[in-house]
């Protein structure tokens, strides 16, 4: 029934906004086993998500890497002498290695270049946990959970023997593709000048090196 009278149009609510808190300082590049890396700390407090460079007390959170734990062509540290991880994930790699028939100190020196052993670290171009895959990699090897421990490393050996077969097996090509991707390999037609994958790829070969003579 219409009497002449508009009724008035109930109001909408909004969806409640997320609050986000951030706090950096000028050392936000921290030392961790010898090696500087900028890092930020994402954690959730009082329902405020945070971002600090600070590590929360308590509670679950992640870690925000600006570069991937072994690709900072400045970085200090001895990597002929860095403390090696020689019993992490001994079972899972052992079967990703028989699996995709990899070495396993060639995936356990991968990880360590990527994300050194850490499960929960996140690039700042969104590559994910132990072998830092990026979420479009982590779909293409049916990876559901890339902070899963053993699907991170079962996928990303999995990647990294797609990109071994790719290129012939040579080590080198396929590291550098796994830090750059495979189209800047193929459009170089070798290791990609960029200083941060050169870098990658000595220290992912000096790793390995010292993972064989450790097992």
């Amino acid at each position: 029934m219409d009497n002449g009278y508009s009724l008035p149009k109930p109001e909408l609510k909004k969806p409640a906004k997320k609050h986000v808190k951030a706090s950096y300082s000028e050392h936000g590049i921290l030392s961790d086993l010898g090696v500087e890396k900028r890092k930020v700390y994402q954690y959730e407090e009082n329902g405020i998500m945070v971002f600090s460079d600070s590590q929360p007390t308590q509670g679950d959170y992640r870690i925000h890497l600006y570069e991937c734990f072994a690709c900072r062509p400045d970085s200090t540290i001895d990597w002929y002498h860095i403390p090696l991880f020689t019993k992490e994930y001994s079972a899972v790699i052992s079967n990703a290695a028989k699996r995709y028939q990899l070495e396993p100190a060639l995936i356990r020196a991968v990880i360590h270049a990527e994300s050194a052993f850490r499960t929960n670290v996140v690039s700042k171009a969104g590559a994910m946990g132990l072998m830092q895959l990026m979420p479009g990699t982590a779909k293409d090897m049916q990876v559901t959970n890339a902070f899963h421990a053993e699907q991170n490393i079962n996928g990303g050996s999995r990647y990294l023997a797609k990109l071994l077969g790719q290129f012939n097996g040579d080590i080198d090509l396929a590291c550098a593709a796994y830090n750059a991707g495979p189209t800047n390999v193929d459009q170089y037609q070798g290791i990609p000048p960029f200083p941060e994958t050169q870098a990658y790829v000595q220290r992912v070969k000096i790793l390995y090196s010292r993972y064989r003579k450790a097992s």
